[in-house]
């Protein structure tokens, strides 16, 4: 059963990414991978609110198999991540390539920090 939750949060997880890029990108004319950037910060966001109010007792190891590991496992993106920035650094925009890796790692570990802080909050 526990294959299906994930299975099932990774169903919507993925298109939601997809939709999540396209419709930010679109609105950036730069180089500059903003469409990724906002899903995985938001999934990381996501991811630590869903892991706080787990650990809270708020909610069940079931809502972290299906939103937690299917549904934020298939929003954000290690592999994308990875490809856009060697693509920004092989194409010669170097700057905006480390700028990629600084502002994802400072800003994903912010917002599951924040996510925390946030469940923390709601459920003492």
């Amino acid at each position: 059963m526990n294959w299906l939750l994930v299975m099932v949060g990774g169903a919507v997880g993925a298109p939601l990414r997809y939709l999540t890029d396209r419709a930010v990108q679109s609105r950036h004319d730069t180089v500059f991978p903003w469409g990724t950037f906002a899903a995985n910060v938001t999934g990381c966001l996501a991811l630590g609110l869903i892991t706080g109010a787990v650990a809270a007792g708020a909610a069940s190891s079931q809502v972290l198999l299906l939103l937690g590991t299917g549904l934020c496992g298939a929003l954000t993106t290690y592999s994308t991540f990875s490809y856009e920035t060697l693509r920004l650094a092989e194409s010669g925009a170097r700057l905006f390539a480390v700028l990629n890796v600084a502002a994802s790692v400072v800003a994903g570990l912010g917002a599951a920090f924040v996510g925390i802080a946030v469940a923390e909050a709601l459920w003492p």
